[in-house]
């Protein structure tokens, strides 16, 4: 049986682990070098410590930490698991077994292509979403809905659900699947068999201007729309500055969790910690640069 103390025991484990990361690896000691004593005669640099000793270390700590922090976490919940182009397939493939070890399942993995996230594409976009609107959508989908924020809803209804305990797949979600696959802006699944409560965005490359960001944000919102949780989630360069920064600028995008870090150990697990609260809480900004803090406690 698991105590409190257990419990707590866990959570400080995974305090010291990441506080050790990110000390260790982005904080002030990331640049301190030995002190090299030097002659009158001959002046020599310093040499900076060799830390990936350090760093493999934290890494391989709370590798073990683990599965015994997010055991059972997912438990009978799965996971639709969405990908923006340029997604690190080791990343996702780490996330993916993290899902595994946390008791979920991933009910399938959803590519979507390059089209999809290109500005210039809007038109297709824009045309495929309104037709799917009137034929499978309409009254699930405002009419109004701007063009990324309505194929996001639309593939929420495909993937995605409000019930925690997930839904079979209908005709409804393989024929917008079907269409949306069709028309190049996202690779066929294959043979998927429920809908999900929660969805998982691993963003990819960073395409650093307005224009993706708008359609980045747009998205999220729509699969927000349609599901119990959805967890943006993208390397520690995407904090701060990059495209999961700017995401949490949007005052529209309050209701989708985001955390970086997932380019490490700490921030997988704590992706798995975010989609648990997902469940009952939806937004927050988690992981290295996270305002929420590294992990969500609650």
């Amino acid at each position: 049986m698991i105590t409190l103390r257990h419990h707590l025991l866990t959570i400080v484990a995974v305090f010291l682990a990441l506080a050790a990361g990110i000390v260790l690896g982005g904080g002030p000691l990331s640049d301190v070098a030995p002190t090299v004593a030097t002659s009158a005669a001959e002046d020599q640099e310093a040499e900076p410590v060799e830390d990936g000793a350090q760093a493999d270390y934290t890494e391989s700590f709370v590798s073990a930490l683990g599965p015994a922090t997010v055991g059972g976490r997912l438990a009978e919940r799965s996971v639709a698991l969405v990908t923006v182009p340029g997604a690190d397939e080791q990343v996702v493939a780490a996330l993916t077994d993290q899902v595994s070890a946390a008791g979920g399942t991933v009910s399938a993995r959803y590519d979507l292509s390059e089209d999809v996230v290109d500005p210039s594409q809007k038109s297709l976009v824009d045309t495929l979403g309104s037709q799917l609107l009137t034929q499978q959508a309409e009254g699930d989908v405002a009419a109004d809905a701007s063009t990324y924020d309505r194929i996001g809803q639309l593939l929420g209804i495909a993937v995605a659900t409000k019930e925690a305990e997930g839904l079979d797949v209908n005709g409804k979600a393989r024929a917008i699947v079907d269409a949306v696959s069709g028309a190049g802006l996202m690779a066929e699944p294959g043979e998927v068999s429920q809908r999900s409560p929660l969805v998982l965005v691993v963003l990819g490359t960073d395409a650093a201007d307005e224009g993706s960001d708008a359609i980045l944000a747009g998205l999220a919102r729509g699969l927000a729309a349609q599901a119990v949780g959805v967890v943006v989630a993208g390397a520690t360069a995407d904090g701060g500055e990059g495209q999961l920064g700017r995401l949490r600028a949007d005052p529209a995008s309050a209701g989708v969790a985001t955390l970086d870090g997932v380019d490490t150990a700490a921030g997988r697990v704590a992706t798995i910690l975010t989609l648990q609260r997902s469940l009952t809480t939806p937004g927050g900004a988690f992981g290295a640069s996270g305002a929420d803090g590294p992990v969500p406690l609650g």
